[in-house]
């Protein structure tokens, strides 16, 4: 069996990752962590992992880092490692929202590239101010919106900017998920406890949480930024604080027209993530719970499977593959892939050269900005009847 991925030169060394958070009882963390390793590019040396300094502590201990590497302290653990020889390259932050800001301006201010979760932060203010610091400290930062990763996702962006199904008029996308159909964050359930929690949540629930990946996945297929939306937050949990389902009418530039509807009450889904794009000429259909197949229906002919690296896929769908088609990938491969770019360009700068272009596919701090603007912009329409609100 061939491990396949970019053509990019083998590196002499592995990149050293740091972490902010995904410590004892977060799901997150342990994602960020395997997904580093998948592709033998990154390893873990330091982390600052729980606010709590015991907990840090513990959870550090459990994944054998060095205690001179253990930090209570995002800010210690900033300036503390860009004085290393070994420092690490990249911070990974993997923080409820609420600290994702502060973390991240710490560390740019420290020289070091950033990694951060989704959504950027929880106003618009602090999303665009840190991405003026991003952009004037000329260091890498990335926000992982996973889904970006994936192949077939990938193969979908290259057959709408290649013309394959024509302009497009209509984009429909749906996460729906049903989690949070009880009131579970009152048993000290942490997921549930924290993302149900304006304060470390920020403004919105399953707009924050899910809809953020739907409006960043048609963009990023699309090629078309959302311009306005008409936006309908709902909670149907008695005594939750934030939303937990909503439905909206998209305005994409150049005319595009679409829906998006994402819920954490949605009885009998696990996460289901799905996108249509239909252009003058046919269509594109991608179901992250199938996410090796993407269903292209040109007008007039039977719908056409296309298979992760099989015949008819796309260079830039082989260079996120790992393995042949028929051995699924999927959730955990699709953030591996954005660590395995990142690590590309941080490499290819220490090596003086240019990156491998498919490496460029990793969401920026742009785009992050563009989520809390989504968010913002949710909430201000659906407190005013709806009404259609500019991003």
């Amino acid at each position: 069996m061939t491990i396949q991925g970019s053509g990019s030169a083998q590196p002499a060394r592995r990149l050293r990752l740091g972490m902010v958070g995904g410590g004892h009882g977060a799901f997150i963390g342990a994602v960020h962590r395997i997904a580093a390793r998948i592709d033998d590019r990154w390893g873990l040396v330091a982390g600052a992992l729980s606010s709590d300094a015991e907990r840090a502590r513990l959870s550090a201990a459990d994944l054998m880092l060095a205690p001179e590497r253990t930090y209570a302290d995002f800010r210690v653990m900033a300036e503390r490692e860009s004085r290393r020889p070994d420092g690490i390259d990249a911070v990974a932050i993997v923080t409820p929202n609420h600290a994702h800001a502060a973390a991240a301006a710490a560390f740019l201010e420290a020289g070091i590239h950033v990694i951060c979760d989704k959504p950027l932060t929880t106003t618009r203010h602090e999303a665009e101010q840190l991405a003026e610091r991003a952009r004037s400290s000329g260091l890498i930062f990335a926000v992982t919106h996973n889904y970006t990763g994936y192949p077939m996702v990938r193969q979908a962006r290259a057959m709408v900017a290649a013309g394959a199904i024509g302009a497009i008029r209509v984009v429909q996308a749906e996460y729906a998920q049903d989690w949070l159909a009880t009131r579970i964050e009152e048993t000290g359930q942490k997921q549930a406890d924290w993302r149900t929690d304006p304060a470390r949540a920020g403004p919105a629930g399953a707009v924050g949480d899910i809809g953020t990946h739907a409006f960043n996945l048609a963009e990023f297929i699309v090629g078309q930024p959302v311009v306005a939306l008409a936006a309908e937050l709902h909670t149907f949990v008695e005594g939750r604080r934030l939303d937990d389902n909503a439905h909206m009418l998209l305005r994409f530039e150049g005319g595009t027209r679409g829906m998006l509807w994402c819920s954490q009450v949605a009885a009998g889904s696990d996460n289901a993530l799905r996108i249509r794009v239909y252009g003058e000429r046919g269509s594109l259909e991608w179901h992250q719970e199938q996410p090796n197949l993407l269903i292209h229906a040109p007008l007039g002919d039977p719908p056409r499977l296309i298979r992760r690296n099989s015949a008819g896929t796309e260079d830039v769908a082989r260079a996120a593959s790992r393995i042949p088609a028929g051995h699924p990938e999927g959730y955990l491969e699709g953030f591996a892939q954005l660590y395995r770019d990142v690590a590309e360009q941080i490499t290819a700068r220490q090596e003086g050269r240019a990156p491998d272009p498919f490496s460029l596919l990793v969401p920026t701090v742009d785009a992050g900005v563009r989520g809390v603007r989504f968010i913002e912009a949710a909430v201000r329409s659906s407190q005013n009847q709806a009404a259609w609100t500019e991003l």
